[in-house]
């Protein structure tokens, strides 16, 4: 009896097998795909001087928020118009709303490639280095008149 349940279970595994072959083929050949065009950017990535400032860009990019298409009354009319939500503020077009994601993006690269800066040149020198700040408008550049 038990010779009998184990030839069952293979003949089931088996017909199970060459069900399932095509999708298991195209799982396989998804999965090589990938992996190739991974190795093909790695390879470019390495002839590339820039490549490491692309991949900042795109990893800060995954870690802001999309813009969000909200459909709200228009404030003269009340028919429902299409408005654009980035960071709580809202933009009119959406070239607006990605030219303001854009613009965030690369100043948390360049505060990155600062804080870069800071972090190695200290090291190098023995001592910390001023912070330089990366967007000087934010900040006073002049000292306030005592009183």
């Amino acid at each position: 009896m038990s010779d009998s349940f184990e030839i069952a279970l293979i003949v089931l595994a088996m017909t199970a097998v060459v069900a399932l072959r095509r999708p298991i083929w195209r799982a396989l050949r998804r999965f090589d795909a990938k992996n190739t065009e991974r190795r093909m950017q790695e390879f470019r990535s390495a002839l590339d001087q820039y490549s490491h400032y692309r991949q900042t860009v795109d990893l800060v990019e995954e870690q802001v928020e999309d813009v969000a298409a909200v459909s709200v009354p228009d404030e003269r009319t009340g028919a429902p118009v299409t408005r654009y939500l980035f960071l709580g503020t809202w933009y009119a077009t959406r070239k607006e709303a990605e030219e303001a994601r854009r613009a965030l993006v690369i100043e948390k690269a360049r505060e990155f490639y600062l804080d870069l800066d800071t972090v190695f040149l200290s090291r190098r020198w023995g001592r910390a280095r001023p912070k330089v700040v990366a967007d000087p408008a934010k900040h006073r550049t002049w000292t306030p008149p005592k009183s």
